[in-house]
C-alpha cells in the first residue's frame, strides 16, 4: 500500500464493513483546530466554552441557546454552519453517503472548500490500493483547480496555487522573469523518470499532468474518475478516452465542469458552438455502466458522455459532484 495525501486525513477516519469511510471524534478534531476555526484573542466566554466543548466531546449536542449567547454575530454565523455541517457530516452512515446527501439536497451557503475536502479524503479512501503515481495525480484534479498551457505540442495540468507562488516569485525576481516560458517549465512533469517520487511529494501538488502529449494522463483520469464513481455510487463502470463523439443518437452527457456543462448543453439543444468554446474542450470521455445499474429508460444501454473543458483564462475547475446528480440512475440509485 502507499503512503500519499496524508493532508486529507483519511488516517482519522474509520471503515465501515461495506468499505467506506466512517466519520470519527478525530475528525471532527480536525476542524476545530483548523486556524479559523480557533476562538480568536478577542473571543467571548461563550465561544470559548463551546470550543471547548466540542474538542472534548465533538459529538456533543450543541443547544440553539449556546451559539446564541456568542457575542460576535460574524463567530454566531460561523458556529451555525459548522455544528450544521458536523450533523450533516454524522447524519449518513458513511462520508461518501454524507457527501452524496449533501450535494443532492443542495450546496447553497456551503463553502467550496469544503466540498473539495470531502472530495480529497473520500478520493484518497477510493485509492487506497492504487499504485500507480498517474491515476492519483489525475485525481488530485477532482478537488485542486489546474492552470492548463499548452507547451510544446501538449497539454499540461498544474496546480492553480502552485502556478500562482511561482508566478508571483517571477516577479518578485528579475533574473527568474529573464528565464522567460511558462511558469508550468519550473515544475517537474510527472513522467517514467520521476514517477516513483510521487508518493513523497505528493501533499505538495507540485507535479504537472501532461494531458495531451501521450494517452496515459488522459486514461490515469479516466481511471480515476472510475474510482470517484464506485465509491459514490457502488459499482463499477468503465470510462475511455475518446477522440470525438461519432453517435448519432447519442442520448446522455455529464460535463464534468461548469464550461463542458455549458458546451454539451448548448450542442444538446442544436445550437451552433463557436471554434473558441470548442478548443476549451479538453478531454471526452465514454461512460459505460454495468448492466444491473438502475438506469432510467430514456439511457439504457446507451453510453454516456463525459465533457472536460477548461475557462477562456484556461482553469480546469472539475466539478466531482457532477458524477453524482447528474448520471442517469433511478433516484433509489444510491447504495451508500
Amino acid at each position: 500500500m502507499m503512503h500519499f495525501w496524508a493532508t486529507s486525513g483519511h488516517v482519522l477516519l474509520d471503515r465501515a464493513a461495506g468499505g467506506g469511510l466512517v466519520v470519527t471524534d478525530d475528525f471532527l478534531k480536525a476542524y476545530l483546530a483548523r486556524p479559523e476555526v480557533l476562538p480568536p484573542e478577542e473571543a467571548c466566554d461563550a465561544e470559548r466554552a463551546l470550543h471547548a466543548k466540542l474538542m472534548a466531546t465533538p459529538q456533543a449536542e450543541v443547544a440553539a441557546a449556546e451559539i446564541a449567547a456568542i457575542a460576535d454575530e460574524d463567530a454566531r454565523e460561523n458556529w451555525r454552519f459548522l455544528v450544521g455541517w458536523r450533523d450533516r457530516l454524522l447524519a449518513a452512515p458513511t462520508l461518501e453517503a454524507a457527501y452524496a446527501r449533501i450535494i443532492r439536497e443542495g450546496v447553497a451557503g456551503v463553502p467550496p472548500l469544503f466540498l473539495d475536502q470531502l472530495a480529497h479524503v473520500i478520493l484518497r479512501g477510493a485509492l487506497d490500493d492504487v499504485d500507480d503515481p498517474y491515476v492519483v495525480r489525475a485525481a488530485e484534479c477532482l478537488f485542486r483547480p489546474q492552470r492548463v498551457t499548452l507547451h510544446e505540442n501538449t497539454i499540461l495540468l498544474a496546480d492553480a496555487e502552485i502556478i500562482e507562488g511561482h508566478e508571483a516569485d517571477r516577479h518578485a525576481s528579475p533574473l527568474l522573469a529573464m528565464l522567460g516560458g511558462p511558469a508550468v517549465t519550473s515544475l517537474d512533469i510527472l513522467k517514467a523518470a520521476n514517477a516513483d517520487r510521487y508518493w513523497q511529494r505528493s501533499d505538495g501538488f507540485d507535479m504537472a499532468l501532461d494531458l495531451g502529449g501521450s494517452p496515459s494522463g488522459r486514461a490515469a483520469l479516466a481511471a480515476a474518475l472510475r474510482h470517484w464513481v464506485r465509491a459514490l455510487h457502488g459499482f463499477d463502470v468503465v470510462i475511455e478516452p475518446i477522440e470525438s463523439v461519432r453517435d448519432a443518437d447519442w442520448r446522455w452527457f455529464v460535463g464534468l465542469d461548469a464550461q463542458a456543462t455549458a458546451i454539451g448543453n448548448a450542442l444538446w439543444q442544436g445550437k451552433s458552438v463557436g471554434e473558441e468554446a470548442l478548443s476549451r474542450v479538453l478531454a471526452l470521455y465514454r461512460m459505460t455502466l454495468p448492466p444491473d445499474a438502475p438506469v432510467l429508460v430514456a439511457a439504457q444501454a446507451r453510453p454516456i458522455y463525459l465533457i472536460m473543458a477548461m475557462s477562456a483564462d484556461k482553469i480546469l475547475r472539475l466539478k466531482p459532484q457532477n458524477l453524482v446528480t447528474g448520471l442517469p440512475l433511478s433516484a433509489n440509485a444510491m447504495t451508500n
